[in-house]
């Protein structure tokens, strides 16, 4: 819902995408659409309510049931069956049958979504209404898998013979009516959904990358639904009459990557007490505190808190980066076996609070003795280079709630590495761990000591643990605060007083 937009464009200067006004529901967040494809675009589309999973996720992260009513494993834990909701049609009006099912999740097998990672044999449509997945080896997270936005459930009309996504056709609450990437998408209610229809009609997607102008839209009535403020932005929102702010724990990490073939343990464990985390969760990120470890307490099973905490030394730093070999040349730098201890602080501007905190850190890496420099670009830079292998570090965002178990993000990351995960990093036991616990047959203690690890070697090195920040306009109300960062509980949404 749109209200004027005259007065903040003339104090700002600034030009916010063209919105006529209207009676949709306007979401603004700083990220692009990167295409059709739920492997790319996903996370977008899932909080848009236009794709589904065959397992849905509670407020408190139990599975439960969405596209598939139930599921049953074989006792040797290798076949999975999968039964399908009746009645569901795709926005196209072809009915969800179980043979279009099995093709988009071989898709996204193929394809390289998160299913990639599963010992799948073969999927297999059983009749019109069950699918039948069968696997080489037990693997207990299936189920979680499947409710992660990359296994979401689209038509075989939108999938071209070479295996490419042409349109989003899937079987959510909203239909795409208008796609226009990276920055708009347009979506409308679908009459023919199996559940409780949207509340309100129509509703669109803006991806704004600037933290500023995503703020003006929030203040201004440009948005109803302004996901990531900027710390600054959130204090000011706060005092807006008709926005209600929204800060919450989520499960979402903010960390640097380091290349270990780069920094060695012993680096990685000095450049971690050279970073002041609590001056940077409370001056910029306006957190009460920084990680001590990587999970927050929130994630009460995997938060130790015997763990003796990280640390912020400077002093502590130095002797330990003597101690590992660096030694200080003519110009100040740390020098070891002729290696300069540069580090290229590769992030991007998405997370607002991203830049800034990579400009603490250049600061505070520079004090023991590091030359760093900021490369702030497109996020995709990030697995780009560590794949190339030219990353040096990285300073991004995680959410361990991709999967509904955190055990889904290490064995992508760190089992071994991907390419949001480890870099040069590799730990037999971990990875060992980490996949027993994916196949269900970990023994006691196995979480401690992965836990454990990851704290040790610091793979990457943890800085500050997220909360959600988003201001949600007095127009509308219904909105879910998810701490899993799959819905906004968008088709619930209502206008105020209606």
């Amino acid at each position: 819902m749109i209200r004027s937009t005259a007065l903040t464009l003339l104090i700002a200067g600034t030009a916010l995408p063209a919105m006529a006004r209207d009676d949709v529901l306007d979401v603004v967040a700083p990220f692009e659409i990167k295409g059709a494809d739920p492997i790319q675009s996903g996370s977008i589309l899932i909080k848009m309510d236009v794709i589904e999973t065959l397992v849905d996720v509670s407020a408190g992260g139990q599975l439960e049931p969405g596209l598939a009513t139930d599921w049953e494993v074989s006792e040797d834990g290798r076949n999975w069956t999968f039964s399908l909701r009746s009645g569901v049609t795709f926005h196209n009006g072809n009915p969800m049958d179980a043979p279009a099912v099995a093709k988009s999740l071989q898709r996204s097998v193929a394809d390289g979504g998160l299913l990639a990672r599963a010992p799948i044999d073969a999927i297999t449509a059983k009749g019109d209404q069950q699918v039948e997945i069968e696997l080489t080896a037990p693997f207990a997270m299936l189920p979680a898998f499947l409710a992660e936005y990359r296994s979401a459930i689209i038509a075989p009309e939108s999938i071209a013979q070479d295996g490419t996504i042409t349109e989003v056709i899937a079987t959510g609450p909203y239909r795409v009516a208008k796609f226009s990437p990276p920055n708009k998408m347009s979506v409308v209610a679908f009459d023919q959904y199996w559940g409780e229809k949207a509340k309100i009609q129509r509703a669109a997607y803006h991806g704004v990358s600037r933290a500023e102008t995503r703020a003006l839209m929030a203040e201004s009535g440009d948005a109803d639904i302004t996901l990531t403020l900027d710390p600054a932005s959130v204090q000011r929102l706060k005092g807006e009459d008709d926005l209600e702010v929204i800060s919450a724990p989520i499960p979402r990490v903010l960390m640097l990557k380091v290349n270990g073939e780069v920094f060695d343990q012993a680096t990685r464990k000095a450049l971690s007490l050279a970073i002041d985390r609590a001056g940077i969760a409370q001056a910029i990120l306006r957190f009460p505190d920084g990680a001590t470890q990587m999970f927050p307490p929130g994630m009460a099973d995997w938060h130790d808190a015997t763990l003796a905490p990280l640390k912020y030394d400077p002093q502590a730093a130095k002797e330990a980066l003597a101690q590992a070999g660096w030694s200080e040349s003519a110009d100040g730098v740390l020098t070891r076996d002729g290696q300069r201890l540069d580090i290229e602080l590769l992030t991007y501007p998405d997370r607002p609070e991203l830049p800034l905190v990579a400009a603490v850190l250049e600061q505070q890496f520079k004090a023991v003795g590091a030359e760093a420099t900021i490369n702030s670009t497109n996020f995709s830079q990030i697995p780009a280079r560590h794949n190339d292998g030219t990353l040096s570090t990285a300073l991004f965002a995680r959410n361990f709630a991709l999967v509904p178990d955190p055990v889904g993000t290490l064995l992508q990351d760190y089992a071994p590495g991907g390419d949001w995960g480890a870099m040069g990093w590799s730990n037999a036991a971990f990875t060992d761990g980490v996949k027993a616990m994916a196949a269900g047959t970990a023994p006691e203690g196995t979480r401690d000591e992965l836990v454990a690890t990851l704290q040790a070697e610091l793979p990457v090195i943890p800085i500050a643990w997220y909360q959600l920040t988003m201001a949600v306009s007095d127009t509308v109300e219904g909105v879910i605060v998810d701490p899993f960062e799959r819905t906004l509980g968008l088709s619930s949404v209502s206008w105020s007083g209606q």
